[in-house]
């Protein structure tokens, strides 16, 4: 047995950690021992990536199977990492069309997430752009799905927390791009309904996202910084520029965890402010930065989880409905500001709707917050659930690790449905996760 974690650090568990080298092996692995899941690359915050007995590492199946570079289709493994994608075929002119904060992640994991980037708004999520998927089901299938085929067992999957059973293999369609640069504009928001009003402003930009301050408090609540991007050409580079930068090598890395008093109110607002007041110097005018910060900016710091101490941190994402998004959104900030002690990354977004079955987006606004693990976090959130809740909101499964099941159950309408999809592949119950255990599975 190993202990296995996700990017969070907590729950730490004992998992029989498996790695396979075929998918014959992968298929015999699901039908050997009920309660496996796959993992990528471990960077769901939580419990999704843990099987509850034992766990199927996949990160050894990343070959590419095929590309079209006529219609930017291409089939690969699902153990493959978009870091890798983006550095082979970047500079052959395509890129994913959604990335989440980190490159780190794998095909696989990023259609069971169906993750989604700063693009959400106006050009959906990762699922949208997958055009067929070959599933390992847990009654010992091999299946492919798609819109058109086995449409059921595809939309389940896409946002399916791998519940569905073992991704093996994905065609997804890549866009083409002329530089692997983006034209970026700043915007400084004095307070939450500043940063509301430029998002909302905003809706025709291809990216946008909000930092915000969550140490600002009274008037300064929610006041924030708004990056809006668009892919630049190449007639917008610098003469010496090279099309396609050269990524991030991440040698900058935590080599130890961090004193859990590093990060406190004081150090927290001084570091908010600086990044602030730095942030809203470049605000007016537009600037063409590599791709790799403005997509991907902690990904420059290898394990920069390690900044929250050895216990861990928590992350939690919700999203709230347009309607009424102003009001829930301003009183969790205040209730985060009086608390003090949360993280200097905070991420405002808009949102249209997913296409999964049990996919995270939904139009509206979501809110990202990182929380150190202390004593007393635990109920601090399970109040901010209950806001969350009576606005019609839910929280992200590819960052929970702690929601209580009548909080999952309220947020998901379509559990039902996908309920009996994920049975009717896998009526033994093989597939399951530390996540299916603590807020699906029969008790």
């Amino acid at each position: 047995m190993t202990l296995v974690s996700g990017w969070g650090r907590f729950p730490v568990v004992d998992s029989d950690v498996l790695r396979p080298r075929s998918f014959e092996a992968v298929g015999e692995a699901v039908a050997a021992m009920s309660g496996c899941v796959a993992r990528g690359n471990g960077r769901a915050y939580g419990d999704a990536g843990i099987g509850a007995v034992r766990t199927i590492a996949m990160t050894g199946f990343d070959r590419v199977r095929s590309f079209d570079p006529a219609t930017g289709r291409i089939r690969l493994e699902a153990g493959m990492l978009l870091s890798d994608l983006i550095d082979t075929f970047g500079p052959r002119g395509f890129l994913p069309f959604v990335v989440p904060g980190t490159r780190f992640v794998s095909i696989g994991g990023a259609i069971a997430a169906d993750v989604h980037g700063k693009n959400h708004h106006c050009e959906g999520g990762f699922g949208r752009y997958v055009e067929s998927i070959l599933l390992r089901t847990g009654q010992g299938e091999t299946i492919e799905a798609s819109r058109d085929q086995n449409a059921d067992a595809f939309f389940a999957t896409v946002g399916g927390m791998g519940l569905t059973g073992v991704i093996l293999e994905a065609t997804i369609r890549l866009r083409p791009v002329e530089t692997g640069w983006i034209r970026e504009r700043v915007i400084s928001a004095a307070d939450l309904d500043a940063a509301m009003r430029a998002l909302e402003a905003s809706a025709s930009a291809t990216y946008s996202v909000a930092w915000i301050d969550c140490a600002a408090g009274g008037s300064n609540l929610g006041r924030s910084l708004i990056y809006l991007g668009e892919h630049a050409g190449a007639d917008e580079l610098a003469v010496s520029a090279e099309r396609f930068p050269v990524g991030q090598d991440s040698s900058l890395a935590m080599p130890i965890d961090f004193p859990s008093m590093t990060l406190n109110r004081y150090s927290i607002r001084a570091f908010n402010e600086l990044y602030y007041r730095m942030g809203a110097r470049r605000a007016g005018g537009s600037h063409v930065v590599s791709l790799f910060p403005y997509f991907f900016p902690l990904d420059s710091i290898g394990g920069w989880n390690r900044i929250y101490g050895k216990r861990g941190f928590l992350q939690h994402q919700c999203v709230i409905p347009e309607k009424g998004a102003r009001d829930v959104l301003g009183e969790i900030l205040a209730r985060v500001a009086k608390r003090g002690d949360a993280s200097f990354l905070a991420v405002l977004k808009k949102l249209g709707q997913g296409d999964g079955v049990l996919s995270f987006p939904l139009p509206g606004y979501t809110l990202a917050l990182d929380f150190p693990l202390r004593a007393d976090i635990l109920n601090f959130l399970d109040e901010i659930d209950r806001l969350v809740v009576a606005a019609g909101g839910r929280l992200y499964l590819a960052k929970d690790a702690r929601q209580s099941r009548a909080t999952f159950e309220a947020g998901y309408p379509a559990l039902q449905r996908f309920n009996a999809i994920r049975k009717s592949l896998d009526p033994a119950g093989n597939i399951r996760s530390k996540l299916s255990q603590r807020l699906l599975d029969e008790v």
